[in-house]
């Protein structure tokens, strides 16, 4: 019998970066905005529990990434949106990123794996949280 996994977050990226950038998308400029937002809204879903983080996204959905908490050594939060959504990108112990992109309830979601690395790690979680 496994160990049993809640899950924190299960979903694709938050609406509003769909709705801005469509709302972009007017301007020819932003059009390649836009085209990115609409293949995450597509393809890219988060599943974020107890034990792990997996990623499913790139051409129709057909690549998938999960790594466990004791692989992050490093976690960082950049607020999007009027700080609505917001995009983390974890750094690896091995120096690799992973970047989860219009990430909704990030704080949250930032809080849970900081404290999950650092149980898992050791490491205090001020040097994981930055």
């Amino acid at each position: 019998m496994g160990i049993k996994e809640d899950v924190i977050y299960e979903g694709g990226p938050h609406i509003g970066d769909l709705i801005l950038n469509i709302l972009l998308g007017f301007t020819v400029i932003c059009l390649p905005l836009t085209v990115g937002a609409i293949v995450r809204a597509l393809w890219l879903r988060y599943r974020i529990t107890s034990r792990r983080i997996s990623i499913t996204g790139g051409w129709q959905g057909r690549d998938r990434t999960d790594i466990i908490y004791s692989e992050v050594r490093k976690i960082v939060k950049i607020p999007r949106g009027f700080g609505l959504w917001g995009d983390l990108v974890v750094t690896l112990q091995d120096g690799s990123r992973l970047e989860l992109r219009s990430m909704p309830n990030f704080r949250g979601i930032y809080s849970h794996i900081a404290e999950k690395a650092a149980d898992r790690t050791g490491v205090p979680l001020e040097a994981i949280a930055a």
